[in-house]
């Protein structure tokens, strides 16, 4: 019996994985996304009944896990060095003529990579099942964070298809990345929780790479292309291209925009025909990567202290542009901060015609010194983000004007404040109908309250025609209303009212987070929701208990009692709890009562009895909490098969630990 059910686990997650090969590295999916996740649903279900046949490499723990303390430190077995650079086809002539002497007269092939603008990994696979994942670091050694990367969906965990033969030990490396698009749809959430945004698609990726909690990496959708590898054992190849097919064979997602260069000039030829076409690609690249294709002949070459005598990158400049900055506008952000942006005459710069910048804040336009008129350099930072460089004083004509600062909100009329030590400016009007847009689209937005349907151009009408006054009011809509709006087909109007209805059972940390307090991202919302349990306990929290949890700061909690203390925001809470939206945990509510009624409890390592949802569900019908981190608060530690670092910390402030039999005890055998 066991054997069987174990046999159907391993053909789910064959299935599974040749479905993420077809969908991930060769973009050729033959299933739809439904189907998908049907066959994933069946897997966990099974692996959540039978977790003695639950592996690293299943997919179901692409994320899984709890956040990390902090990262290990990994050693690459070969160290990862960084690459001369240049700017210029005479360096890259100097380049060859190096190799060319090195090799003594030995002909000799270039292969030619699109450099990738994110951060390099290595991959440590031991008879084809991943075992590692690792940041370069200083190249010696580098952060272990194998659970962020196993988010990557692209990323097998274990080798697949028709490879020739699998190495009992390879460091496959390559480049993690985030997509132009997603990198704008996160800085554009950053912004409108008031935080400094992301100045590249690399700082992007790195930033989210060392995120201690996999579950945040995993919404961040990176993506890796494979150049190359390290140490192999017990597999001979001879050339970088036949590296890349082999590990494109066994699975992994190479670029396909490599080329084999007979001769330098072909190298330049390359190099040259990337430097407009880069910015129509999803992702970013500041370069050219030339490598010697014979590895026989790179191991002739050898290495510096620093880099490969082998490999050199050819990077693009930073393009620039003078144009002219027409105007500065103003824009009203979700909680009411008040950005600046420059109205530009259209420019093309890499690959786009540029038309607008933004100025972050008003003392950016104090420091560049600029004037409305000015001829102004603008260079695209990251190949995303246009970004005034400066103002071409020189070119004044006497005409320029000067900009003001506004005194009061361009969408309301409301006079502006600056907060105590902020250098933003803020719109304090609650009523302010651009907020009530930015803060509608937030709460409706997919990580928040996900109601497909209400996306910018309904918000709009909604707001304009007055028909809802915040997000509270989105549940009082009427199917005739939504049906009138421009754009809305009748059935577009029952589907919107339809994922209205269905919103109001969302988890707890959905609902906290879509509430749109200020410094509140995902991951405090989670934590908010695990210690409070509803957003009544939430709303009563005194400074010092938000404070207290291992993870919130106190310009969080300061935020999270200002929002309880507000008049409007408990308006718009009482409307949201009369119209029948979820306000408590599953399982909890204000008045909980029973067996665990006020215990806090840690789970660590496996439970044979319960899956850890069902564990943490039960703790919160019985009136406990259950809490991802160990402090001296936590009332039980129950240790599983397999504990991890929390059994430590649970030893080392004295707090009690018992097993599962105790557990099922303190349960009533449940």
């Amino acid at each position: 019996m066991k054997k069987d059910i174990e046999s159907r686990i391993e053909k789910l997650r064959a299935r599974i994985r040749g479905h993420d090969r077809l969908y991930y590295v060769e973009n050729a999916p033959q299933v739809s996304d439904q189907e998908y996740d049907r066959l994933l649903k069946r897997l966990k279900a099974l692996e959540d009944v039978h977790p003695e046949f639950i592996t690293p490499d299943s997919p179901t723990q692409r994320v899984g896990g709890e956040p990390a303390a902090e990262f290990k430190q990994a050693r690459h077995i070969v160290p990862m060095l960084s690459m001369d650079n240049t700017y210029s086809a005479e360096e890259m002539k100097e380049f060859d003529e190096r190799v060319r002497k090195n090799l003594k007269g030995a002909s000799f092939e270039y292969i030619t990579e699109l450099k990738i603008d994110g951060v390099s990994v290595s991959l440590l696979y031991e008879n084809g099942k991943f075992i590692r994942g690792a940041t370069r670091g200083d190249g010696i050694n580098g952060d272990d964070i194998s659970n962020n990367l196993k988010t990557i969906r692209s990323i097998p965990l274990e080798f697949q298809g028709d490879a020739a033969g699998i190495p009992r030990l390879i460091e496959v490396r390559g480049e993690a990345y985030m997509t132009k698009e997603g990198f704008e749809a996160i800085n554009k959430k950053k912004e409108s929780l008031g935080e400094e945004p992301f100045a590249n698609p690399r700082n992007a990726c790195a930033g989210s790479l060392k995120l201690l909690d996999p579950r945040l990496v995993a919404k961040r959708h990176l993506d890796i292309f494979i150049w190359g590898t390290g140490h192999i054992e017990g597999l001979k190849l001879k050339a970088h291209l036949e590296v890349l097919q082999y590990l494109k064979s066994a699975g992994f997602r190479t670029n396909p925009d490599s080329k084999l260069c007979r001769d330098i000039d072909e190298v330049i030829e390359y190099c040259g025909s990337w430097r407009e076409r880069r910015g129509k690609l999803e992702y970013a690249i500041d370069g050219i990567v030339i490598k010697v294709n014979d590895l026989a002949q790179r191991d002739a070459l050898g290495v510096t202290t620093k880099s490969p005598r082998w490999m050199m990158a050819y990077k693009y400049p930073a393009e620039k542009a003078l144009t002219e900055l027409e105007d500065i506008i103003v824009q009203v952000g979700r909680t009411g901060t008040i950005t600046p942006v420059a109205i530009l005459k259209p420019v093309h710069l890499s690959g786009t015609t540029v038309s607008r910048a933004s100025l972050h804040n008003f003392d950016e336009i104090k420091r560049l010194g600029v004037k409305i008129g000015d001829k102004v350099y603008v260079e695209k930072s990251g190949e995303i983000i246009p970004k005034v460089l400066s103002a071409a004083k020189e070119k004044r004509t006497g005409g320029e004007r000067a900009f003001h600062i506004p005194a009061k909100c361009p969408a309301c009329g409301s006079k502006l404040a600056a907060g105590p030590d902020e250098v933003a400016i803020r719109c304090e009007n609650a009523g302010c109908p651009a907020q009530i847009k930015e803060k509608t689209l937030h709460f409706a937005s997919r990580d928040a309250m996900d109601i497909e349907g209400l996306g910018d151009a309904i918000v709009d009408q909604l707001v304009d025609k007055a028909f809802i006054k915040d997000y509270g009011d989105v549940y009082y809509l009427e199917f005739e209303r939504v049906k009138g709006l421009e754009r809305m087909a009748e059935k577009s109007a029952q589907n919107l009212i339809g994922a209205i209805a269905k919103s109001k059972e969302n988890d707890l940390n959905r609902l906290v987070y879509a509430l749109g307090i200020r410094h509140v991202g995902e991951r405090a919302a989670w934590l908010l929701a695990e210690n409070f349990n509803s957003i009544a306990r939430l709303s009563d929290a005194s400074l010092e208990e938000i404070t207290a949890i291992e993870g919130i700061g106190p310009v969080i909690a300061r935020s999270v009692c200002s929002f309880f203390r507000n008049h409007e925001n408990l308006k718009i809470i009482k409307k949201l709890k009369s119209a029948g939206v979820k306000m408590a945990a599953s399982g909890a509510s204000p008045s909980a009562s029973g067996r665990l009624l006020g215990k806090t409890f840690v789970l660590t390592g496996v439970l044979k009895s319960f899956t850890r949802g069902d564990a943490e569900e039960l703790i919160r019908r019985l009136g406990g909490r259950p809490s991802s981190s160990v402090s001296k608060n936590t009332d039980f530690v129950v240790a599983g098969e397999g504990p991890g670092s929390k059994l430590d910390k649970a030893r080392e402030l004295g707090v009690r630990i018992i097993d599962e039999e105790d557990f099922k005890k303190m349960v009533g055998g449940l």
